[in-house]
């Protein structure tokens, strides 16, 4: 734990600032409707095996590679039967990504950042999709540093320490004078300790607890960032 305050603050987008506001199980239901297949997994079965899947090129790569996984796990399953790609068209055909709310706290955590010094967005995700987002909670101009971390063009996603570090030096700031705020030990928490950071970990579910990682801080609430700052 430091007891020096941080000089500046970057924040991951989904599940730390913003959560969707389409039900996640009728989502799921939908997409399997859509597809035709029959459900072999719950909302849950899937955050249980996030944090397992390979470098993603894109949003439709990841959840389908999610769907193969819950295959694997899912009992009377034959994972080589499973159309992952038509299950991963479904879904995105399904999203809005203009849906989304801040999370409870977050905005209070963001203001608080912007009062304190320097701040910058980490997040896994393409420009368009994550911009939708930022755009829908009307802070697309809010951070003096963005990293969208899209493997097509060239960024990897955390814990790879490229994107965090690239939103270090954007905020010209030394890396253990950084936090970075996150929901998932696997990625934020990791991401942030291999680019040199200071972490600060606050999680939405149990499915946020995927690493065995220590966070500097933890937070029970987004809020609760401004008794770090």
């Amino acid at each position: 734990m430091y007891e020096d305050s941080p000089s500046a603050v970057l924040f991951d987008l989904d599940r730390t600032l913003c959560v969707s506001t389409q039900d996640p199980e009728e989502l799921l239901a939908a997409t399997f409707d859509r597809a035709g297949v029959d459900p072999f997994c719950e909302v849950r079965d899937l955050a249980a095996v996030a944090s397992q899947t390979p470098e993603c090129e894109s949003d439709r790569e990841f959840f389908a590679a999610l769907f193969d996984l819950a295959a694997e796990r899912a009992d009377g399953v034959d994972p080589e039967t499973v159309p992952s790609w038509a299950l991963a068209d479904a879904r995105d055909a399904l999203v809005d990504h203009s849906a989304v709310r801040f999370r409870d706290g977050a905005r209070e955590a963001l203001d608080a950042a912007l009062a304190h010094g320097p701040v910058g967005l980490v997040t896994n995700g393409g420009r368009e999709t994550q911009s939708t987002k930022l755009d829908a909670l009307g802070i697309a101009g809010a951070f003096d540093a963005t990293v969208f971390c899209d493997p097509t063009a060239g960024m990897p996603p955390k814990p790879d320490p490229r994107p965090v570090r690239a939103a270090v030096g954007g905020l010209d700031v030394p890396s253990d004078e950084v936090v970075l705020v996150g929901d998932s030990k696997a990625s934020d928490v990791a991401g942030a300790h291999a680019a040199g950071a200071r972490s600060a970990w606050v999680p939405l579910d149990d499915a946020s607890d995927d690493a065995d990682c220590d966070p500097h801080h933890v937070l029970d609430a987004p809020e609760d960032l401004r008794e770090v700052l």
